[in-house]
């Protein structure tokens, strides 16, 4: 006699044949009050710029606060290329031509940050015995970060002065280092600023001028902590406007520094409207608030103007900000004012930066000793530590040569990290699955994170259950129209999701009956869900579309999610939908033509993968500056093959490879050193529905009992 289930797949496979389907269960309604929108609004929307209004979210416990820092940091190392921190190669600093003046001295200095790349900048110290501050040291240390003035760290205008600051600290007991932007005074060794590594071949592979920039503030610190009249437990930073961006970057990346103090640049509006402060992929999530408030509970000053966009500090940011320094029990560590000013660092903010620095590093109280007394800036030539018609050092790179450098560092990383074996595998993924997380931009949904949205019930039948649902995340703007198709017999299933770049309408027949290819996976006891990811399907929108293909401007990518994002994320949440559901036992991701690729890249989410490679040619740059397969940072992330080996040892199917996709043996061998071989399979053609399906289906769990 045949079981409950022989005759339910039996009845099945006759249904689908005479193309008879069951409108859906309610099974996956909402509770109230849950509803996602009629549509997907992510495309929708205006895309978000540097100047869209933010809020700061709440916290409510320090430990919530202390996991979104930790996100935070990591995100920011991811976007800006310093996710694993390059190697901190020998500065071979040279300090040389000293001056003596009242009260302090001043030398010129370079070092490389990376190896032929060199960093310029003036060291300001206090000179023992004078009349300003006695005592040998060791000394605070501060670094002074200049804006975009267009002299740079030479700037000495009633606006704002560097020479000012650097004079002042080192006559209050500082050694002062002020440095160069890239692209600024003695730094001068690539094109102007703005041209800096600004193509979608250099984001791909993380390369930026952010990221460069933010390397160097590192490498400053470094060689300002590695003087010996310097005291490494007293580091500081300080700058304003796009130094301000430096400092708050630091900041929150670097947890040597004692006290920061950004001035006009803390916004919940204007982010920093340089290529220099919106790396690709950083503020997606996230804003310079937040960025702010991961120094906590360190010393902190903001300094705000009325005239710019810093307007709210005593209103918004500042309060925002204080509610971390309270989790920490610390609010006496951070300070906000705000002065009548235009956009400025004048010597009224000046001033109110050397007063809490005074107290914080110095123990000093008395705000007189801490007042900017006269000074004199050296002539600019005296400064100059290359001046015009001067030679770089001959090791000096160019452009392309550092560029090279920097991306033979991700492929090194990733030959020396490649898993040939379960510990080293383990080590891979600890170090790799950060990475993918950030440089994707997604999220694994949580139950209570995710919405299904059925149509009106209608009878279920004995032998297929059809639901028509939407599926979505609280609060995103993501609705996804989907079918879920489910077999009775159960209590539970296997289930495979199936997406194609045309969305569901490649796996259903013109009058919405199941495809070939969903056949084959629901004749073998699948439940099996088909949907439109984003701008796909039913979602696809050309003017929408067109309006995205604009990766330069508003430095779109450092806002928003690429297409590639979106669709990757639209798996995962597929996939945690499934999950959430207590009658689906597994998940299997199968990608067609180009979308196997997409669930490749959501392949951590899933149980098993069956992709599709479209025969992509992974010698060239040139297929992921596509609308479809750009991420910022995706090759310097490893792109297929780190994602495969995130895979593992879980089964994975990868077919229409051509010749010049991922390499099979790494792969293979190190399914076979695990002893599961049959968990892997690698083709250069692309394989049947049948082959596919026969695949999975033997892959799933409790296959063949």
């Amino acid at each position: 006699m045949q079981s409950r289930c022989g005759r339910s797949l039996l009845s099945l496979t006759c249904l689908l044949l005479t193309g008879v389907l069951w409108p859906m269960s309610a099974s996956a309604q909402s509770a109230p009050g849950t509803e996602l929108p009629a549509t997907d609004t992510r495309a929708v929307v205006p895309p978000r710029t540097l100047n869209t209004h933010r809020t700061f979210p709440q916290f409510r416990t320090l430990e919530e606060w202390q996991a979104r820092r930790a996100f935070i940091r990591q995100h920011m190392l991811v976007s800006l290329g310093l996710y694993p921190l390059p190697p901190r190669t020998p500065l071979r600093a040279r300090i040389f031509g000293r001056v003596e003046r009242d009260g302090y001295t001043i030398e010129k200095v370079y070092f490389q940050t990376h190896p032929g790349f060199y960093l310029a900048g003036n060291l300001y110290r206090p000179r023992p015995g004078s009349r300003f501050r006695p005592g040998n040291g060791p000394y605070p240390g501060v670094l002074v970060a200049h804006g975009h003035w267009g002299n740079g760290r030479m700037a000495n205008q009633p606006e704002g002065s560097i020479a000012a600051r650097a004079i002042t600290f080192a006559r209050q007991g500082y050694v002062a280092f002020t440095y160069d932007m890239v692209g600024y005074n003695d730094t001068r060794q690539f094109p102007e600023h703005r041209a800096i590594f600004n193509t979608l071949r250099d984001w791909a592979w993380g390369v930026s001028l952010m990221g460069l920039q933010t390397w160097n503030s590192m490498r400053a610190l470094d060689f300002l902590a590695s003087l010996p009249d310097v005291d490494r437990t007293r580091l500081a930073i300080t700058g304003e406007s796009g130094g301000g961006t430096q400092t708050m970057i630091l900041g929150a990346l670097d947890d040597r520094l004692a006290a920061v103090a950004p001035c006009v640049m803390v916004s919940h509006t204007m982010q920093g409207g340089c290529l220099c402060e919106n790396a690709p992929g950083l503020r997606v999530d996230f804003s310079n608030v937040e960025i702010a408030a991961a120094a906590a509970p360190r010393y902190q000053i903001l300094v705000g103007a009325t005239g710019d966009w810093t307007a709210t500090t005593n209103t918004m940011e500042g309060p925002s900000i204080a509610s971390i320094y309270r989790l920490f029990g610390r609010p006496e560590n951070l300070q906000y004012v705000l002065f009548d000013y235009g956009h400025n660092i004048n010597q009224t903010s000046r001033e109110a930066v050397y007063a809490f620095f005074g107290r914080k590093l110095l123990g000093l109280m008395g705000e007189e000793s801490l007042r900017e007394p006269p000074y004199q800036m050296e002539p600019v030539e005296k400064l100059r530590v290359f001046p015009d018609g001067a030679p770089l050092p001959a090791s000096a790179v160019t452009q392309e040569q550092l560029r090279t450098y920097l991306i033979d560092l991700a492929r090194k990383d990733l030959e020396r990290h490649r898993p040939r074996d379960r510990r080293s595998l383990e080590r891979f993924q600890q170090r790799y699955r950060p990475m993918w997380q950030h440089t994707l931009n997604v999220e694994i949904p949580q139950r209570g994170d995710l919405i299904a949205q059925a149509a009106p019930s209608v009878q279920e039948r004995e032998v297929l259950r059809v639901t028509r649902l939407r599926i979505g995340r609280r609060g995103r703007g993501d609705s996804l129209p989907a079918v879920l198709f489910l077999p009775n017999g159960g209590p539970t299933y296997p289930a495979v999701v199936l997406t194609d770049p045309k969305g569901k309408s490649a796996f259903l027949t013109p009058d919405n009956r199941p495809g070939e290819f969903a056949q084959a996976f629901l004749r073998r006891g699948h439940a099996v869900l088909v949907l439109d990811l984003f701008l796909t399907g039913e979602l696809a929108d050309p003017a929408a579309e067109q309006a995205r293909k604009r990766p330069f401007g508003e430095f779109f990518s450092t806002y928003n999610r690429t297409n590639l994002q979106e669709r990757v994320q639209d798996l995962i949440t597929a996939s945690a939908y499934l999950r959430s559901r207590g009658d689906i036992r597994s998940v299997a991701l199968v990608g067609t033509d180009a979308a196997g690729l997409w669930a490749l890249l959501a392949a951590p989410a899933a149980d098993i993968i069956a992709a599709d490679c479209a025969r992509m040619d992974l010698s060239t740059d040139e297929p992921f500056l596509s609308e479809d397969l750009f991420a910022p940072g995706i090759r310097r992330m490893g792109d297929f093959q780190t994602v495969a080996f995130l895979t593992a040892p879980r089964p994975l199917l990868l077919h229409n490879t051509g010749d010049r996709f991922l390499p099979e043996e790494p792969l293979a061998g190190l399914y076979a050193r695990l002893k599961l071989s049959d968990r892997f399979r690698f083709a250069n053609a692309q394989l049947s529905t049948e082959a596919i399906a026969e695949w999975v289906a033997r892959q799933a769990p409790g296959a063949g009992l």
